[in-house]
């Protein structure tokens, strides 16, 4: 893990002597007092830039920027005016810090997969890009209402606030950063508000697409630019394995190739960025040759899942399908493709005992191992194309803002596409009406009502329908509990609870309703219903993210995520409404974006969506580790934080293994967290030394009860 962290204090305050002794361990001192900065962690010498106009006028940018020297030199010359946004305008994903006089400016990312994290500390403010390194300076203890909230509306800004896992310790929210001035703190948004009466002035739909497309070629050029990295190996080539090549032998000793490779799932986000890396020019491998091939550029890696036997019926079909849809891409002859085959031990829910300590509890803990299985197999720099669904597709409550506008013809499409979802059947035929009326109903609920109507539904433990988002739909494709319907009509709503809600006890959803109670008394957002929670989703999912990229880390590989960069999201936001909501519409863009850069051939049912052959994937990897869950929680943390009652959990999980339909988000996100919290509480050390470091970790009182409300 990868983080950098500094501080702010009042050159008067007497504590600041004593603190300047403290510095965290392994650290590299990118500049000194009076406010100094460190980069912590494995980061390559091109990952960490420094320009300075001044004694103390310099800017620091830690991460994979495209900006030359000139353009960082310009954005501090602009911060130092105040115009933070120019600060996040340059391709990449990167953390930006300022530094004039004595006035620090961090800027957080558009999405949040690059947070800022800060906490009063010394009579001024610490602050980092990891949480974990200041909950261990201030000896923090968990944060038991925000672990809550985190299980009963993981995607509910309003309950989750700018808290964290550990008490004192704050998030800055996506679009914002962090201002220091002598130790006191602002938060200031650089991005332009929208007016919740008024739209915005929408784009064509032809030019927001060109700007994607640009958008999206900067950020694969930004990688294809940086200096390519020869991996260390762990240990050396054992030599020549029956029915291993070199690659598979690499894989199994944790290594990654060197140069850049990207996945290829046959979806048409990888294959996007896949095909765009493979095109552009660019260095493939390494000065010395490394990760280059007869004429190869880009390795392509494919998870399968056929062998395993574990998939059945509707679920292999549709693998077999993606498998030869990337098999039709990888024919081009820039790529080398490189199938991964997984068996029993690659399922989720596998590999737990080895799990990685991360900055906090994720869903994406449950599956690491079999995310690394597949990194592993992959390159030094590694893209991956999360964020696309995130930031291309309509939210279900897109909907309530075209009526808004007046635009009801344009919810047509869309509702059509919903109703053909259902099949051939009596409820089909109801299901227009439905959504319009849903969507009508958000368009005229005003926020304070929206989220107190949550409030009271959690208080009477009234949870959404569909809040897995599909993850239990039958095999054979209907939508069933928790369908595309349901779970669209849910999501039409200010705020919802989330898939592991109705498994939490009755004190812990009053907790989380009093927190939404008093959101709502505070001035609401000026945003629409569709815009805040596609943020919110957004927020979420690159959270979600981080705590993937930290879980499933292979030595010496970085993962890229360009959907998630600040430059395509701008740009994806600008996407006219009226073309976001059409059914197909990730696919129309994408395809679109490939032949402005000249790609044109595509295998038939590229674009196709479906997450059956991973919904199949996790219910049998949680059919074969059932047992092991049940003993979880024998006597679970969570429990003795007074969130779930044991014996609930345990019987969700037998049920959920006989095939019982059950939200398996919600059971992925409560075994997530309690394996967390035990890693958590397991570590030895502390991130600091020095004379003045704090003798106890974080959390070293372990985890103590709720207090009554």
């Amino acid at each position: 893990m990868r983080w950098l962290v500094g501080w702010s204090s009042a050159a008067a305050v007497p504590a600041i002597e004593e603190a300047r002794t403290v510095h965290p361990v392994g650290a590299q001192l990118l500049w000194s007092d009076p406010d100094p900065l460190w980069a912590v962690g494995d980061w390559r010498p091109d990952e960490v830039r420094i320009v300075q106009a001044a004694p103390h006028t310099r800017l620091a940018v830690l991460g994979c920027c495209g900006a030359s020297d000139e353009q960082l030199r310009a954005g501090l010359f602009t911060a130092r005016g105040g115009a933070l946004r120019h600060l996040t305008a340059w391709p990449g994903s990167y953390t930006a810090v300022a530094q004039v006089g004595r006035r620090l400016t961090i800027a957080g990312d558009l999405a949040g997969a690059r947070p800022v994290f800060h906490t009063a500390w010394a009579g001024g403010t610490a602050y980092a890009t990891a949480a974990l390194p200041l909950a261990d300076l201030i000896e923090a203890q968990l944060d038991i209402g925000h672990l809550a909230a985190l299980l009963a509306c993981p995607d509910a800004p309003e309950a989750l606030g700018d808290g964290t896992p550990y008490a004192g310790v704050r998030r800055v929210p996506p679009g914002h950063a962090l201002i220091l001035r002598d130790g006191s703190r602002e938060i200031a948004g650089y991005e332009p508000t929208v007016s919740l009466a008024v739209a915005a002035p929408q784009l064509e739909a032809a030019t927001a697409v060109d700007a994607i497309r640009d958008a999206l070629v900067e950020a694969v050029r930004a990688r294809l630019a940086a200096p390519r990295h020869a991996p260390e190996t762990p240990e050396p080539d054992p030599g020549p394995v029956p029915g291993m090549g070199p690659a598979a032998r690499r894989a199994r000793r944790g290594a990654p190739a060197p140069g850049i490779g990207a996945d290829l799932s046959g979806g048409s986000a990888s294959s996007t960025l896949a095909l765009l890396a493979a095109g552009l020019p660019g260095v493939p491998g390494t000065p010395l040759g490394h990760g280059t091939g007869a004429g190869e550029r880009l390795l392509a890696v494919t998870f399968n899942d056929l062998v395993s036997g574990v998939s059945g019926g509707h679920a292999r079909i549709v693998a077999a399908a993606e498998l030869e849809r990337a098999r039709s891409i990888a024919a081009n002859p820039r790529l080398h493709h490189v199938v991964v085959t997984g068996d029993e031990d690659a399922l989720p829910y596998t590999g737990l005992d080895t799990m990685l300590l991360t900055d906090e509890p994720g869903p994406a803990l449950v599956s690491a191992e079999r995310h690394r299985r597949r990194l592993a197999a992959g390159s030094a720099d590694h893209l991956v194309g999360h964020g696309a669904r995130q930031v291309l597709d309509a939210h279900p409550a897109r909907l309530a803002d075209l009526l808004m506008d007046r635009q009801r013809r344009r919810l047509l499409r869309p509702v059509a596409a919903l109703a053909k979802s259902e099949g051939p059947s009596a409820h089909s035929l109801f299901v227009p009406i439905t959504v319009y009326r849903a969507a009508r109903r958000l368009a005229r609920t005003s926020y304070r009502d929206g989220v107190q109507a949550a409030a009271a539904r959690l208080l009477a433990r009234r949870f959404d329908d569909g809040a897995d988002g599909g993850s239990t739909a039958p095999p054979g494709g209907g939508s069933g509990p928790g369908g595309a319907v349901d779970a669209s009509i849910a999501a039409l709503a200010w705020c919802r609870s989330g898939p592991a809600a109705r498994w939490l006890t009755g004190e812990a959803l009053a907790d989380v309703s009093v927190r939404l109670q008093d959101a709502a008394t505070r001035p609401g957002p000026l945003e629409r219903p569709g815009e805040r929670r596609a943020r919110a989703a957004l927020a979420r999912y690159a959270m979600d993210h981080r705590v993937f990229e930290q879980a499933a880390e292979v030595r010496s590989q970085r993962l890229h995520a360009p959907f998630l960069d600040n430059q395509v999201v701008r740009a994806c936001r600008a996407l006219p409404e009226a073309l976001r909501v059409q059914p197909g519409a990730r696919a129309s863009v994408l395809r679109t974006v490939l032949a402005g850069a000249g790609i044109r051939d595509l295998p038939p049912g590229w674009g196709a969506t479906s997450h059956a052959a991973g919904a199949a994937a996790v219910r049998s990897g949680l059919r074969m580790a059932a047992e092991d869950l049940v003993a979880l929680f024998d006597a679970p943390l969570l429990a003795d934080a007074g969130l779930v009652e044991a014996r609930v959990i345990r019987k969700a999980v037998r049920a959920a293994a006989e095939g019982e339909a059950l939200p398996l988000d919600g059971l992925a996100e409560l075994v997530s967290t309690e394996l967390w919290l035990r890693r958590l509480l397991a570590r030895r050390g502390t991130c600091w030394t020095g004379s003045a470091a704090p003798r106890q970790r974080a959390v070293a009182g372990g985890v103590a009860p709720r207090p009554a409300l």
